[in-house]
């Protein structure tokens, strides 16, 4: 398969509570997966997508376990490696009463961690229309930033459009002087790149939309994507517009919405929308994904989308 889109990065084994309040009390726990790369790619292939994801897994059920579900979501996997030397990744969520979330990584040493630039799958990056990354993998290891960087470079040279998601996980990072110096070098070999307001303030120092979207696109982005939660988005491809969200009636998790966001917006590029079309289906796509726990339960399909959307046509399919 010819990808549309190729993402790669960790994804570990998650366990949820089947209750909510503190990890230390919990007795019973739901399993299920999250990593930020395979919940883009799972939201895109239910979107109608071919999408391909790489990664390196342990050896083990853990590491099976992802592979069989990614799969059976439609999502190629024939790139992905397998080893014995490293274990799969597990986290563990926490959810309090109020609503906060809060998850625990036991992800040092992963499979994943050891991915490297001599492991990319550069045929595949070659065909894909577009390679979205995110700023968790260049912060697992070294070689993971290597990788990163190559995958970048690979992509580049070929022509595929470079989607970058900050996605800043400020535990997995040395310092915050190390975070920005690896992260800004990302977003200046982007084309597209998707922060948030908390990203634009650790990496520009600005909580303004507008002046994030302006710092992405001086350090050379054509687009820039800037989630701003229930309000929607600011879009910049030259010209800045507000795209207003949608009500959600009850946030059940907000984790994977900014997954489903990034996924949302490269189907309508896909379709051939423009950014600011795009950025509504964006919307959309990241607003399902708070309507149920776990990281992609509550992705949409096509169909969903396009009826949610007010397409008359979806609803006759």
């Amino acid at each position: 398969m010819t990808p549309d889109v190729l993402t790669l990065g960790e994804t570990m084994v998650l366990f949820s509570p089947d209750e909510p309040g503190p990890t230390k009390h919990q007795q019973t726990f739901k399993k299920s997966l999250g990593g930020a790369e395979s919940n883009v790619a799972i939201a895109l292939s239910r979107l109608g997508n071919d999408v391909g994801w790489y990664s390196k897994l342990g050896a083990d059920p853990h590491g099976n376990y992802i592979n069989s579900f990614v799969r059976g979501e439609g999502v190629d996997t024939a790139t992905v490696e397998f080893t014995d030397d490293a274990p799969t990744g597990i986290m563990f969520k926490e959810r309090r009463a109020l609503g906060e979330t809060s998850v625990y990584y036991y992800r040092h040493g992963s499979a994943a961690s050891t991915m490297s630039a001599d492991d990319l799958p550069t045929d595949a990056i070659a065909d894909a229309d577009y390679l979205h990354l995110t700023g968790i993998t260049p912060a697992l290891s070294d070689s993971c930033r290597e990788a990163t960087l190559a995958a970048i470079e690979r992509a580049r040279e070929a022509g595929t459009t470079i989607s970058f998601d900050p996605n800043i996980r400020h535990k997995l990072w040395e310092s915050n002087e190390e975070m920005r110096r690896t992260l800004l070098a990302l977003v200046e070999k982007s084309d597209i790149v998707l922060p948030g307001i908390e990203e634009g303030r650790a990496l520009f120092d600005t909580d303004t939309p507008e002046a994030i979207a302006n710092a992405c696109r001086d350090r050379g982005a054509a687009i820039a994507v800037v989630k701003l939660g229930a309000e929607g988005a600011l879009v910049d491809d030259g010209e800045a517009t507000r795209v207003p969200g949608y009500e959600v009636e009850r946030v059940v998790d907000p984790i994977g919405a900014g997954d489903g966001f990034a996924a949302g917006f490269l189907d309508g590029r896909l379709r051939g929308l423009d950014a600011v079309e795009a950025t509504k289906r964006a919307n959309a796509v990241g607003a399902f994904a708070t309507t149920v726990t776990g990281d992609v339960e509550g992705l949409p399909t096509e169909r969903e989308l396009d009826v949610f959307l007010g397409d008359r046509e979806a609803l006759r399919r």
